[in-house]
């Protein structure tokens, strides 16, 4: 999903087996000791690689199953560190702008969850998950009556339609990709350069939309993750009459149970009630609270202090993507009362130590990193077993084909770094070559991380230059191809259980372009062979040839240093109800909350 943009990590957002973003058996908020034993987490976490359910029409009628004891009324109090980087769907791959796009947005298909860890696809603004056909190459889906965006206008294939050829401009850079290459090729934008907003559409051949309610879509291969693929946030409907292309992204239009009433960028944000939502339309989403009032520059420290004290209007509080800060947990599990009144999970998000292979060209110097970084110490800025587990390799626990054992260098051996290997290999590296730029965010996490990198690689031998960036930005400015960084912090988590949702977009050379999330800029021609190989195999035949280019990947490439799994532990004020660990986002489910008085 990702990311995740609390603690740093892009993701998508997106779901994966009972979840994307997740843990299992802590789907359900019950207390408990989450994070004393990796490895009965790794073991949990194995279970979210199970296949998502693809659900009919009659799972797909709203209104969504009542959330127990839950009234209407009341605003919720959303603390987040960070402002968001986008609101304009097209541009939303990062978790927290995910998390609020839930409440203001829908798209073709939603993930619904039971509370239990299970995940399926439903339909959300059509009928059902969609129906495939020409042995998965076409698919065919039908829009339900009475979808209207907040002014009113109904939803129609021809917003649909918009919705995906306005991907193709150039002024949607930070979204996902995936359909677009499906429809048009690594070279998308060609196929339609002014994004649908001229007189050129994609042929019918490609995206048909035969009448008002029904739309299409015609790949060159089989595309059976489609229905998870629509489920993203990145592809929810921007209705083709109000979109105002750039400036969309500060005053986006809801298809959602809640508008838009006061956007103050990187401040704060109100959302009311959007009262052209029919919740008969909705599997998913409720519209209990009468609205939230978002506030941006709330540090994770003092969100964890509000929320312990849980006094006056944080006893209506939440964290979006922001997590119980790591010197404070012991204050958290300590204490009963307020332990009950947290969510617990493990992510899928792969933390690393990014590098810049148009930059940091001598793999030496990559290994000696590799070696060298100090897992233990960053995880410890995390929250220690609570926040993460060392990561041997590029593979989260959540994904198909982890290999616990895999740890080609010896993170797991040495999680406090191996400095004398690192030194080794440093022996007749150039001076020029041991000069590190290193991109750090300017929040308490990035902090944090910039004193566990400069220490280690500077006890290594590396002269360690760090340069501060943006939290709200850091994606958009490592995501720049010509960046002035050798290394930064990146994290990434599956859109969906299958390998092919990580080493496509994070690994594959025809990804390289501003705003991908291929931050290392590798391209490498055995990588892109086993990337085509195992996308027309069965996922059985796929899990091998994953493994393979996982193995090339890190081993003789190295474009990314593995640094830890990521844990999500969350607190809310005691005033709040339906809080639940989601299995689809990997934070606190926003589609369950009201206030119990």
């Amino acid at each position: 999903m990702n990311t995740l943009n609390s603690r740093g990590a892009r993701a998508a957002l997106v779901a994966l087996a009972a979840g994307s973003l997740v843990l299992t058996g802590c789907s359900e908020n019950k207390g408990g000791n989450s994070g004393k034993d990796s490895k009965k987490d790794q073991k949990e976490a194995a279970v979210q690689s199970k296949a998502v359910a693809y659900e009919d029409a009659a799972a797909s009628t709203g209104p969504a199953e009542e959330v127990p004891g839950a009234r209407s009324g009341g605003t919720i109090q959303v603390y987040q560190e960070a402002g968001l980087t986008h609101l304009d769907p097209g541009q939303i791959y990062v978790s927290d702008a995910g998390q609020v796009a839930n409440l203001l947005f829908r798209g073709l298909t939603n993930f619904q969850e039971d509370g239990k860890g299970n995940v399926s696809v439903v339909g959300d603004l059509a009928t059902d998950s969609g129906k495939s056909s020409d042995g998965g190459k076409t698919w065919t889906f039908t829009l339900k009556d009475g979808v209207k965006d907040q002014n009113g206008n109904p939803i129609t294939s021809a917003d649909i339609r918009h919705t995906i050829e306005r991907q193709y401009a150039k002024f949607i850079f930070d979204g996902p990709t995936y359909l677009q290459t499906w429809l048009s090729g690594a070279d998308y934008r060609k196929a339609l350069p002014d994004g649908g907003f001229g007189d050129k559409h994609l042929p019918a051949s490609v995206l048909d939309t035969p009448d008002e309610k029904t739309i299409v879509f015609h790949f060159d291969t089989a595309r059976p993750d489609l229905p998870q693929t629509l489920a993203m946030p990145g592809y929810t409907v921007v209705p083709e009459e109000t979109d105002t292309k750039e400036k969309y992204d500060k005053a986006p239009v809801s298809t959602g149970p809640y508008k838009i009433a006061e956007y103050k960028v990187g401040k704060s944000l109100k959302l009311v009630k959007n009262d052209q939502w029919d919740p008969k339309t909705d599997p998913v989403r409720h519209q209990y609270v009468d609205g939230y009032d978002f506030d941006f520059g709330v540090t994770e420290s003092t969100q964890t202090k509000r929320l312990i004290s849980d006094q006056g209007a944080s006893k209506n509080a939440i964290q979006l993507t922001g997590a119980v800060e790591s010197t404070q947990i012991q204050d958290v599990v300590g204490d009963p009362a307020v332990s009950k009144r947290t969510i617990k999970g493990y992510q899928p998000y792969v933390m690393t130590l990014t590098f810049n292979l148009d930059r940091v060209k001598n793999k030496k110097v990559r290994d000696a990193i590799t070696y060298a970084v100090n897992s233990k110490s960053l995880i410890a800025g995390e929250g220690g077993a609570y926040g993460g587990d060392v990561a041997p390799n590029l593979f989260a626990p959540t994904l198909p084909g982890y290999e616990a054992g895999y740890d080609p260098y010896g993170r797991l051996k040495t999680p406090a770094g191996n400095l004398a290997k690192a030194k080794e290999l440093l022996k007749d590296v150039p001076a020029a070559e041991k000069k590190i730029v290193h991109a750090y965010r300017n929040n308490e996490a990035g902090q944090k991380h910039k004193v566990a990198v400069e220490d280690a690689l500077t006890k290594a031998g590396f002269d360690v230059v760090s340069k501060e960036v943006d939290a709200a930005s850091f994606y958009e400015q490592v995501g720049k191809l010509d960046n002035p960084y050798d290394v930064y912090i990146t994290g990434w988590g599956q859109d969906w259980p299958s390998p092919a949702t990580v080493v496509t977009p994070v690994y594959d050379g025809d990804q390289v372009a501003d705003g991908s999330p291929n931050y290392s800029h590798i391209d490498d021609p055995k990588v892109q062979a086993l990337i085509k190989k195992a996308l027309v195999q069965e996922p059985e035949e796929a899990e091998a040839t994953w493994k393979e280019a996982h193995r090339y990947i890190l081993e003789k490439v190295n474009p990314a240093a593995p640094l830890w799994y990521t844990k999500q532990f969350q607190l809310y004020g005691s005033n709040i109800g339906g809080a639940r660990y989601s299995t689809e986002s990997s934070y606190i489910d926003v589609n369950q909350l009201f206030l119990k008085s």
